[in-house]
């Protein structure tokens, strides 16, 4: 959309009047004021602006020229507010989509993350059951080695008796020989 910038008011031309000279636009009154101060009477062949009402030509000008920078603020000030407006809009949209984006990756993520977890899981639980079949081999194996620890101070018992018993045989010979 293009935007009109603010025209200057229309330029003299023929069918307008020229305007006052900055030294006209001066009040009359101010004028006869100084004339007063100075000790002359005001002038009579001076022609003098007509304030009251305004009646003048230049006035009606002014007005017009006032009117058409009153008609372009206003227009200005509605394009700067539809221009808000539509600003507002894409803000509006752009969060909503902003919105929807950051839930379809907040879907993704998760999902992702679940997928992980299940992986995880799968190696934890094969792990686990790896562990499990381990220690009952553990377990079978503490079982056998208390059968082959009992056997074995069962046989080291029945050894460490018949040396002692052969010995106390020869102690009961020798001591009978000598006898």
């Amino acid at each position: 959309m293009e935007r009109q910038g603010v025209d200057a008011p229309p330029a003299e031309g023929p069918e307008r009047e020229p305007r006052p000279s900055v030294e006209s636009r001066e009040p009359p009154q101010a004028e006869e004021g100084r004339e007063e101060e100075a000790g002359r009477e005001p002038s009579a062949n001076r022609p003098l602006l007509m304030l009251e009402g305004k009646s003048g030509p230049y006035f009606s000008s002014l007005d017009s020229s006032i009117d058409i920078l009153k008609k372009r603020a206003q227009e200005l000030i509605e394009n700067i507010n539809e221009s808000r407006q539509k600003d507002h809009a894409l803000m509006t949209n752009f969060r909503d989509s902003l919105k929807i984006k950051v839930s379809d990756l907040t879907e993704k993520l998760e999902e992702r993350m679940y997928q992980i977890y299940n992986h995880h899981n799968k190696l934890i639980q094969d792990k686990l059951q790896e562990f499990t079949q381990k220690m009952a081999k553990i377990s079978h194996l503490e079982t056998e080695l208390k059968q082959v620890c009992h056997s074995v101070e069962t046989v080291y018992k029945d050894l460490c008796v018949q040396p002692e018993a052969a010995a106390s045989e020869e102690e009961q010979t020798h001591k009978d020989g000598e006898c």
